[in-house]
């Protein structure tokens, strides 16, 4: 039955799901910004169109299809701007094209067919994905060559050839597992540690360190789709950066990335928003390094006569449970920078239901001294659902070798 269950179409979970909000590979990383900023989202997907511009200069390719390359949010820029020239000079930074920033190496983006098995999208995630574009309705239209050409300065590829697109996440999947967790009983009773999949190789930083100094680890743990854990001189956990909280942010967090230590920097990303004493450390500090540039970018994002609720970089408010709206209109649901803690013995279901609550993609792991020792995430939680179909396609095979 859990089989079965995991044969399922991946158009199953695709129900409901928005369009994705779309973006041009040769967009400038500030045009991804405004939209970002606009629509809200975290994430804005990343296309390439090569054939439309083939059609308008007369050439052939005309019924090739549009692919999704990458993705970008807060975080891909943030981590963009932390490089030394780019606090230098954040305006030229913004003009780069969109698709010289995006993660090189394997794509983190997937394209599926609907009719895919959930098997197979689990498949993807664990070779590296964390997003997959699947198409969601087809109006059997063809744009004529008028409409390419009218539309070739801003090309909307998730309405391409009739075709829209949604894309699911490592949560969509283990909350769609979630919901028919009875099916795989008993394995969602047993604990994280008999399943093997606590990851014990953790990304740290010490509390008092630069927070610049994490910066190799913050772009791992975005890859990864973990977090960083912030601990002090004992290797206790105090906090985490994650890329999560990065996402609802702003691009001045990169000057506090600049400027901070790790323990300030998870202050300035809480929820609530930077305090503005913080945020005149911060400006201070780059005037030192004579990175006058950066300073006006945060005075365009924070009004100087804000108070510090609505001077805002990264806003929301769990506790009330209404949304507070930066001086940019952009809204957060972002958590705390609190980390979300588990213990080996923890059942399976368990962490994921902790995980699904907090909107947390990994769970820190603590043992019965409250010591730091490892890390729980999506992709390993998958990799248990995975294991069930291997197992049951071993004793066919012993079968067959029989046979």
């Amino acid at each position: 039955m859990a089989v079965s269950f995991l044969n399922r179409e991946v158009s199953d979970l695709c129900l409901g799901k928005p369009a994705l909000k779309p973006i041009p590979a040769e967009a400038t990383v500030s045009e991804a910004l405004t939209l970002l900023k606009k629509s809200g989202e975290t994430h804005v997907s990343v296309w390439s169109c090569d054939h439309i511009r083939k059609v308008i200069e007369g050439g052939g390719g005309g019924d090739s299809v549009c692919r999704c390359i990458g993705k970008i949010c807060m975080v891909d820029v943030i981590c963009f701007l932390c490089k030394e020239e780019n606090l230098a000079d954040p305006s030229k930074a913004l003009q780069t094209p969109v698709e010289q920033i995006l993660p090189k190496g394997n794509s983190i983006v997937r394209h599926l067919d609907p009719n895919s098995s959930l098997l197979e999208a689990i498949d993807y995630i664990l070779e590296g994905a964390q997003n997959l574009v699947i198409p969601i309705q087809n109006y059997k239209s063809t744009p004529s060559r008028k409409k390419l050409l009218s539309t070739a300065s801003f090309l909307t590829p998730t309405n391409h050839n009739g075709v829209e697109y949604c894309w699911l996440t490592q949560e969509d999947i283990v909350r769609f597992l979630l919901n028919s967790i009875g099916v795989f009983s008993p394995m969602p009773t047993f604990s994280i540690e008999s399943l093997n999949i606590i990851n014990h190789d953790m990304m740290t930083v010490s509390y008092h360190d630069p927070a610049i100094s994490s910066l190799d680890a913050i772009i791992r743990a975005y890859i990864e789709q973990s977090s960083v854990a912030v601990v002090d001189e004992g290797n206790r956990l105090i906090g985490e950066i994650s890329p999560f909280t990065l996402a609802y942010c702003d691009e001045t967090v990169a000057a506090a990335i600049a400027t901070l230590s790790a323990g300030d920097l998870m202050t300035y990303i809480d929820y609530g928003g930077p305090p503005e004493d913080l945020i005149e450390l911060v400006k201070m500090r780059l005037q030192e390094k004579k990175l006058g540039a950066m300073v006006e970018l945060i005075d365009e994002e924070f009004s100087l006569s804000s108070s510090s609720s609505s001077a805002s970089s990264c806003s929301s408010d769990d506790e009330s449970g209404s949304n507070k709206v930066t001086v940019l209109g952009r809204y957060s649901s972002a958590r705390r920078s609190e980390a979300i803690t588990c213990y080996p013995w923890s059942s399976l279901v368990a962490v994921m239901i902790q995980a699904l609550a907090h909107r947390a993609n990994s769970i820190w792991v603590m043992d019965e001294d409250h010591n730091l020792i490892g890390v729980v995430t999506f992709k390993g939680i998958l990799e248990v659902f995975r294991s069930i179909a291997n197992a049951k396609r071993k004793p066919e095979k012993e079968n067959t070798s029989k046979q």
